[in-house]
């Protein structure tokens, strides 16, 4: 009976299959990129300095690729000299490889573009703009500073040399601020304790002459759980403070801002009753919350030090003075180079229609070659080894094209840059106009991914100087003509607007906002606000001259 039920069951079950079962076909299409390909888009996004790399480490990889110290001719690079055949699924790639490889050839690299001289001829000029009170070690001292004695020397140093070492000079020697005070110790007459611990803070310092931990947690450090250490090390740190704030540069050691202000305040040597309580006015401000003198809150201020406004106006200019960072000229900032990968020059003569020439620059375009003897020698040749090769040698040919076609590219789209903004070759920035990834795009049928990769970290050197390629491109504000002006431009006429302004009465951002709507500009102060912040211009109240 149990054997029916379940044989009953089982002949329903397949009925139920049968009647289930049928046909179904799907397509799908999937896009592989080949290794190619992939080379190809990694090395258009590198910058000039990655390019050398990546070339280093392929010379240092493949045998089969190597300098070539002669120029080489054009036809002689990629695939077309390749003695071994290239396979059907590797030539096939996306159409944006495809549009690489049939742009036409370039001659020599270079094109020239005619240039209408139609854009207004007024030239941007643009002086230095007004400095804030946050003293960045750039303002001088007027001529008038004598009473201040100038620039205190470091007291107590005992230098052999009569002479005070100038900390720009010592950077330029490529000198760290801790080699500068380590070489000052040398000189002071210690135990061996105070020695090291003056030794020990210095190395505690940060680039910008600071010490930022504290006397008691640093000697918590060395001292473990000893409280009877630690009080002992916390004195000798003490001691050691003192000796390192009367160091070269003045203000180094300092816990807080206000600390390295007033230290350097109290090494000016006043001449005069009048600069001496100017200068105690100016150390009982730096007391005070520096939130009030980025302010200029005068009149509290002048309650809190219980002085006279005018005295507190004359302590704020001293106190601009100073230089809030005393390691700052010592800093080992590594400074990158800018090299530009295109040129655009000015050809001909002075003409109403002139012509520029832009020109891949030679400096940065590599050599780049397959080794003769290593090629040739694999003709004829069979086995897995022979294959495993013939593979080495592909790749370093797929190199040699790729560079190529990213030089290609860089030049095709920065004759396209060229061509659209050719007024700011002429006038500069306050003729730009705006411009967007897309219209390069659209006109030389690539897609805006590949403008993206080809305009960062890539420089054009103009006329008026070397700009990364993503500077031309900018958005554009309405006008009353019906145009649209670029954010680039309205920067520029900011900078000219805030340049020329009256230096004890300011431009607001409401202001400036009118101003440009007076050229035809329509632009919120909002806007204003945000394009000054943009270019590091402080506001109104940090611009005002006292």
């Amino acid at each position: 009976m149990c054997a029916a039920f379940i044989s009953a069951n089982i002949s329903e079950c397949d009925a139920g299959l049968a009647m289930k079962q049928g046909l179904s076909l799907r397509v799908s299409q999937h896009l592989a990129l080949t290794p190619q390909l992939q080379q190809s888009i990694r090395l258009l996004q590198l910058s000039t300095l990655e390019l050398s790399q990546e070339i280093e480490q392929m010379l240092d990889e493949n045998p089969f690729l190597d300098k070539d110290f002669e120029e080489a001719p054009r036809e002689e690079f990629g695939i077309d000299s390749a003695d071994t055949p290239v396979r059907d699924d590797d030539i096939s790639i996306e159409a944006e490889t495809e549009s690489l490889r049939e742009m036409p050839k370039l001659d020599g690299g270079m094109s020239e573009i005619s240039v209408d001289n139609t854009a207004s001829d007024t030239e941007p000029s643009v002086d230095g703009i007004a400095e804030s009170w946050e003293g960045d070690g750039s303002v001088d001292f007027s001529p008038d500073d004598s009473e201040w004695g100038g620039d205190a020397p470091a007291s107590k140093n005992n230098n052999a040399s009569d002479e005070v070492a100038d900390a720009t000079e010592l950077a330029r020697s490529q000198e760290s601020l801790t080699a500068h005070l380590h070489r000052q110790a040398l000189g002071l007459r210690l135990s061996e304790t105070d020695r090291a611990a003056l030794r020990f803070l210095i190395e505690n310092l940060n680039d910008d002459g600071y010490l930022e931990d504290t006397l008691r947690s640093l000697a918590e450090g060395l001292g473990g759980d000893d409280e009877e250490q630690i009080e002992e090390l916390e004195h000798r740190f003490q001691v050691a403070l003192h000796l390192l704030q009367n160091l070269d540069p003045i203000g180094v050691g300092a816990r807080t801002l206000a600390e390295c202000l007033t230290l350097q305040l109290k090494a000016l040597n006043p001449k005069g009753a009048d600069a001496l309580q100017v200068r105690d006015v100016a150390i009982k401000m730096c007391q005070q919350p520096m939130e009030m003198l980025a302010k200029r809150d005068f009149k509290r201020l002048a309650v809190l030090v219980h002085d006279s406004e005018a005295n507190v106006k004359v302590a704020i200019t001293l106190i601009a003075r100073l230089e809030p960072k005393p390691g700052r000229k010592f800093a080992d900032v590594e400074r990158n180079v800018v090299v530009p990968d295109v040129m655009v020059t000015r050809v001909g003569k002075a003409s109403a229609t002139p012509k520029f020439r832009v020109a891949l620059n030679p400096d940065v375009m590599p050599r780049l070659r397959v080794h003769d003897i290593y090629a040739n020698a694999l003709k004829g040749g069979k086995g897995e080894a022979h294959a495993a090769l013939q593979q080495r040698l592909q790749e370093a040919r797929w190199f040699i094209k790729n560079i190529q076609q990213r030089f290609d590219t860089i030049l095709r789209v920065s004759n396209a840059i060229a061509e659209r903004q050719k007024n700011f070759f002429i006038h500069g920035e306050l003729a730009m106009r705006p411009m967007v990834l897309r219209e390069i795009a659209e006109e030389l049928g690539l897609h805006e991914s590949t403008i993206s990769r080809v305009t960062t970290n890539k420089y054009m050197n103009t006329p008026f100087g070397t700009f990364e390629l993503k500077y031309f491109f900018g958005s554009g504000l309405e006008t009353e003509s019906g145009n649209n002006a670029s954010s680039t431009a309205v920067r520029a006429l900011i900078k000219q607007f805030v340049a020329s302004e009256n230096p004890k009465k300011p431009l607001s951002d409401n202001q400036l906002s009118e101003m440009l709507k007076e050229q035809g500009i329509e632009c919120a102060r909002r806007t204003v606000a945000k394009y000054r912040e943009a270019l590091r211009i402080a506001p109104t109240t940090l611009r005002k001259s006292l």
